[in-house]
């Protein structure tokens, strides 16, 4: 009796300390439509990308808490053509599988090509130039069983299946109806499981804005018919429970099993900041779930997602604090972002310092010249340090959600400024463009730094401290008022039309570190 006791007492210890908080998202910024896989005791997840070179990032996990971004998948133009791409456009859902030592990722470029697949033996790449696919629609998916391979996307609001070569692409089978959800609109995002005799096809309904989903059908056989769950959605923080949470617009998920027989999801979700505005983006989150033999997948005990939740989570790996800084020697390094496809003359290390060519406006959308990093947090600062050298142009940082949507901070030769785009639901709000009376040294640090509320425009020249120019609202870059499939980026840029003159912006570094 006291052995047993003893024991019991033992187990309830484990269960405690594996008891973890979970802190939602689990990749905070812009990374929507999560897909993971896992290999061995290996997790490797990608997200959409839309209008930003290069594309889908790829991270690697141990734990499905803590990420890594190791690469992006499309690091190459002929793999990424994103002319004319806005953030309505470009890369959607990727899926992202393993089969017999290949790793496929099957996406859709919205504008420049449709559905595609690539592959690679390495999840760090290379990966394969684009396998084009016939099957249209988007959020396209992948099922290998019994030598045969069977892709998933969404025409006509309709989930449906065909038979594929891996190889070539070419379309093997016609494509059949599987299910067409639950009535919500935009049925999409279909991933296939099989578990336990049964094909589950899970999808996104209502949406990726607040009403968003996760329904599940399931059937025995992979081209139906489907019969829905009773108890969908299984997800959605759009509910009585869910609706004063932070986090909403729950939805577009992808399972996994981990090594030890749990099972858990992926999805986006974003964060709402000073009312129901959301400025970040769609982010990846993460939730147990429970899926006993023979029944329905229960996400989070039914329960809606919030920013911490105790759960049992694995054995948590360590992670690098978030600090990036753009020089010379990291501009190759994955974080960084352009806007479609990069002219590269337009960016020149020169004597240690980058240079940054003019190439038009942004509010243009024609390749212009700007290098980002995601906003991963409410609060940040943003820094940098730019050579006044009398170019004609506007040169500096920028908080850019969309085309029609940024604020800078800037100089030109004859001030420092904030100024910037901001349009709603196609309405100009207002054009913005305030020169400031400050004389203007050899450099000039510029810094914009937030508190999830609002961004702060510092400025500083040498021998002095920072002082504060303007503010503005982060909800003016949100979603909800200048539109837009992405998050707010910080970034630097070049801006003019003086293409005759070699007209450059020169920059020391480019921080930036989350607080």
């Amino acid at each position: 009796m006291k052995r047993l006791l003893t024991l019991s007492l033992f187990m309830l210890f484990v269960l405690v300390i594996q008891a973890q908080t979970l802190r939602n998202p689990i990749i905070p910024g812009y990374h929507p439509d999560p897909s993971v896989c896992r290999v061995g005791n290996d997790f490797y997840l990608v997200n959409s990308s839309f209008q930003y070179f290069p594309g889908v990032p790829i991270f690697h996990s141990k734990d499905l808490v803590n990420w890594e971004l190791i690469g992006n998948v499309l690091d190459r133009e002929s793999q990424l053509p994103l002319k004319g791409a806005t953030s309505w456009l470009g890369i959607y859902a990727p899926t992202i599988r393993y089969h017999e030592g290949t790793y496929y990722m099957i996406t859709t470029n919205v504008g420049n090509g449709g559905n595609f697949m690539v592959t690679a033996t390495d999840p760090r790449g290379p990966w394969s130039e684009p396998i084009w696919l016939k099957q249209d629609g988007i959020d396209p998916s992948l099922w290998f069983e019994d030598g045969k391979t069977y892709m998933m996307s969404n025409p006509n609001n309709t989930i449906m299946l065909c038979e594929i070569d891996p190889k070539t692409g070419q379309q093997l089978t016609e494509s059949r109806p599987l299910w067409q959800g639950t009535g919500g609109r935009y049925p999409e995002g279909p991933h296939i499981y099989k578990k336990d005799g049964w094909y589950y096809l899970l999808i996104s309904e209502g949406g990726t804005e607040l009403a968003h989903k996760l329904t599940i059908a399931r059937s025995r056989d992979i081209y139906g018919p489907y019969e829905a769950n009773p108890a969908n959605p299984i997800l959605t923080n759009c509910c009585v429970a869910g609706q004063s949470m932070q986090i909403q617009g729950t939805g577009h998920g992808d399972f996994v099993q981990a090594a030890d027989g749990s099972w858990w999801i992926t999805f986006l979700a974003y964060r709402n900041f000073g009312g129901a505005y959301h400025h970040i983006g769609r982010e990846t989150c993460l939730a147990p779930v429970e899926w006993n033999e023979g029944e329905w997948p229960v996400i989070n005990g039914g329960n809606p997602i919030d920013t911490l939740m105790q759960v049992r989570t694995l054995a948590p790996q360590q992670v690098k604090p978030q600090h990036a800084r753009l020089t010379s020697q990291t501009i190759k390094s994955p974080e960084w972002i352009y806007l479609q496809n990069p002219i590269a003359d337009n960016y020149q290390v020169k004597d240690g310092n980058l240079h940054l060519k003019t190439n038009g406006w942004l509010a243009d959308n024609n390749r212009p010249t700007f290098i980002g990093h995601r906003q991963e947090s409410p609060c940040f600062i943003a820094e940098t340090e730019v050579v006044i050298n009398n170019s004609n142009g506007i040169y500096g940082l920028t908080v850019y959600q969309i085309n029609d949507g940024y604020i800078h901070l800037y100089v030109t030769p004859s001030g420092i400024g904030v100024g910037g785009m901001l349009k709603s639901l196609g309405v100009e709000m207002a054009r913005q463009s305030w020169n400031y009376d400050v004389p203007i040294p050899e450099t000039v640090r510029l810094r914009i730094t937030s508190d999830g509320e609002k961004y702060y425009f510092f400025y500083a020249v040498p021998g002095e401290d920072f002082e504060l120019l303007d503010q503005i609202d982060c909800a003016l870059l949100s979603t909800e008022v200048v539109g837009g499939f992405t998050g707010a980026i910080i970034g630097i840029m070049a801006e003019g039309m003086d293409f005759d003159n070699d007209c450059y912006g020169e920059f020391k570094y480019f921080d930036y570190m989350e607080n």
